[in-house]
């Protein structure tokens, strides 16, 4: 009997983290000087097991990361320098990554556009 009610108990299923982000602009500039402009991006992510790490991009760059230390929410700023040489209306895509302990990926993502 105490096996039967055993499989029929609710329990946490392993997922992958639950992810939010916000931009504090959704036009950008693309221009060199007098000093390149940025875009911060804020994420939380979310995970019972812990967060692993966290990556930001603004494309065509490098991705940014952070460590999670394994803390079930990760949450802080991202500052991504918007490249130059870019014309008016081009569109940059912005994605975040999150991974779990378990190795679970969870990602999100968005977009800005350069204006004069």
């Amino acid at each position: 009997m105490w096996l039967v009610a055993g499989c029929l108990t609710e329990r946490p299923r392993p997922a992958p983290p639950t992810l939010a982000l916000s931009l504090n602009k959704t036009t950008v500039r693309s221009r060199s000087s007098p000093a390149p402009d940025t875009l911060v991006v804020t994420v939380r992510a979310e995970d019972a097991d812990g967060i692993d790490s966290v990556w930001v991009q603004l494309s065509p760059g490098p991705p940014l990361g952070a460590d999670g230390l394994f803390d079930p929410v990760f949450e802080g700023p991202f500052r991504l320098i918007v490249p130059s040489g870019l014309g008016t209306g081009t569109f940059l895509p912005v994605t975040v990554q999150a991974r779990d302990v378990s190795g679970f990926r969870s990602e999100r993502d968005t977009s800005v556009t350069v204006g004069p």
